[in-house]
């Protein structure tokens, strides 16, 4: 058994070493990653902060503004594309490796699998990412497989759904986009936009540079489901998702996939893992009323929690919301919490030191701790996150909005100094950068190297210290975590200025666990490894000194 834990990296940013990074650059001016970047020695040092999978984010071909005619791939309309480099969920061909991140353009699905070789051989997994429900406006595969058809080449655009159409379609209308102007491109009849625009005219906030997929759900004429015959566009999906299985890749990141029917999930995903077992199937979902349904009758693996646990992290260190409102957000979904994906960055979110979040790097300490060490469901970390990236520069398309682009030909300079041309040896980091990257390197290699925290029950500290004058809720959150007679006990602190605490611990928590009670014990502090003397029973509130924007992890046997 082991605990999941992810590093989310584009290829396209991690690897490019090119400081001209001129705002709405070409790739020739402002260069670009390459799947080659990941190196034996840069795999080895992503394995090194603890993470057992990788994900590649942004491998599939999508829609670009640069211009590969001369290998054979159809251009792109740059009005219906999003930044110079393009967005990595605008899919133009799913059966092809975008061409930026590869060397050798000609050689770029070898490149792929030597990457997918490479990473296996460090002992650590690859997940790709699966765009279920949209596709770019232009899609057209160069390299489909034989016996394949691409999508939407035997569609009815006469009309607006039929079952067998790869897209919903407005006949007799021709697209237009409010406030984009679309030169010479004409789109007529129009088809429905990835974010469920059934309309000829999105917005420019709209998904507009995709198209919808059709499973069978008319949402033109009711919703109704028209499942039997199996639709097109699920024989198609599966196609996809076994290509890449056979690939050998580990699993598949699936985007928005509470947009595409349960009912397909559970179709096709049954029949993947018949051949692949092992497979993972992560899902993007928001709404928490569809998780057990996802889970259940989709046959996911994981789920994102962002409405519940990103969210409430998120509030509690910017000091909107009370450290001891987490204890409700784990609650809803205990049932299941093994199955939830937590995160405190990704592609979609603002970086947690951007002047937008916590303007900090030292600020995601705390919720770390909480986040890697509360359970033994996944987490996942975002490329440069560890090292205080703060996702400020105005890239291009995507401005300055806190995030790092995914729409651009860039460079993220925190990850461009860690790598120091693939030598990793830190030193054009600051020293705060070197010490937030030891910090969270040091949680994350406790959660596979500490059986407690691997795998131990999780018992919530804090209906017991709501009212205790010597623990502020607002501020701290307690939790213990226990495997046998072994305790960790960890405690966050998002305050801003080191605390004294002393930590009630109920009676009912040696009962429950058949453990007995000491009132001197030597705790090892797994953070600094070094002895702390603490007593831990129902009589007397154990006290310690935390951190600021951090906490303690103390472990011992009772």
């Amino acid at each position: 058994m082991k605990k999941i834990i992810i590093y989310q990296v584009l290829p396209r940013l991690f690897g490019n070493d090119n400081r001209t990074q001129q705002p709405n650059g070409t790739i020739q001016t402002n260069g670009c990653g390459k799947m080659s970047d990941f190196t034996p020695r840069a795999l080895e040092q992503i394995k090194g902060l603890g993470a057992t999978h990788i994900w590649y984010t942004g491998i599939i071909e999508h829609a670009t503004q640069t211009d590969n005619s001369l290998y054979g791939i159809r251009g792109d309309e740059p009005a219906i594309v999003k930044g110079l480099a393009g967005s990595p969920y605008a899919i133009k061909d799913y059966y092809d490796i975008d061409p930026d991140i590869s060397t050798s353009i000609p050689a770029r699905m070898k490149e792929f699998e030597a990457l997918v070789k490479r990473t296996h051989e460090t002992g650590l997994d690859v997940i790709i990412d699966f765009v279920p429900n949209h596709v770019s406006r232009l899609y057209h595969s160069d390299v489909c497989p034989e016996g394949t058809t691409d999508l939407g080449a035997e569609d009815n655009q006469s009309q607006a759904f039929s079952a067998q159409n790869n897209f919903y379609y407005i006949p007799g209308q021709q697209l237009s986009i409010d406030g984009v102007d679309l030169g010479n491109y004409r789109e007529f009849p129009a088809k429905a936009t990835g974010n469920n625009q059934f309309t000829s005219h999105p917005n420019r906030n709209d998904w507009y540079e995709t198209v919808k997929l059709n499973y069978g759900v008319d949402y033109v004429g009711g919703t109704g489901l028209h499942f039997n015959p199996i639709p097109r566009t699920w024989k198609q999906m599966l196609h996809i998702l076994l290509y890449w299985a056979e690939k050998g890749i580990d699993g598949f990141r699936c985007d928005m996939a509470e947009m595409v029917p349960v009912e397909f999930w559970r179709w096709a995903i049954t029949q993947v893992k018949a051949v692949y077992p092992n497979i993972l199937f992560i899902a993007e979902v928001y709404n928490p009323n569809e998780y057990h349904n996802y889970l259940e009758q989709g046959h996911f693996d994981y789920l994102y929690d962002k409405v519940g646990m990103y969210d409430c992290l998120r509030a509690v260190t910017q000091g909107y919301m009370q450290a001891s409102d987490i204890t409700s957000r784990w609650q809803v979904v205990n049932d299941i919490r093994d199955h939830m994906l937590y995160f405190l960055e990704n592609h979609d979110e603002q970086r947690l030191a951007s002047d937008f979040f916590a303007g900090d790097g030292e600020c995601g300490k705390a919720p770390l701790l909480v986040a890697a060490t509360m359970g033994t469901n996944p987490f996942m970390l975002y490329f440069g996150q560890e090292l205080g990236e703060r996702g400020m520069d105005a890239e291009g398309f995507s401005g300055r909005d806190g995030r790092t682009t995914i729409f651009d030909y860039w460079m993220v300079d925190s990850v461009r100094r860690w790598r120091n041309r693939n030598r990793f040896d830190n030193r054009q980091l600051t020293p705060s950068e070197v010490s937030l990257q030891q910090f969270y390197s040091r949680v994350l290699n406790l959660c596979n190297g500490e059986p407690v925290i691997r795998e131990g029950e999780m018992y919530d500290l804090m209906y017991a210290n709501l009212r205790n004058p010597q623990f502020n809720p607002g501020k701290q959150f307690s939790f213990v975590r226990r495997l046998g007679k072994t305790i960790v006990l960890v405690v966050a602190n998002f305050d801003n200025r080191d605390v004294e605490v002393g930590i009630n611990i109920p009676q009912h928590l040696f009962e429950y666990y058949e453990l007995n009670e000491a009132s001197n014990i030597l705790a090892e502090e797994l953070l600094a490894s070094c002895p702390f003397h603490i007593s831990f029973n129902s009589k007397e509130p154990t006290q310690l000194l935390v951190p600021a924007h951090s906490g303690r992890l103390l472990k011992f046997t009772l």
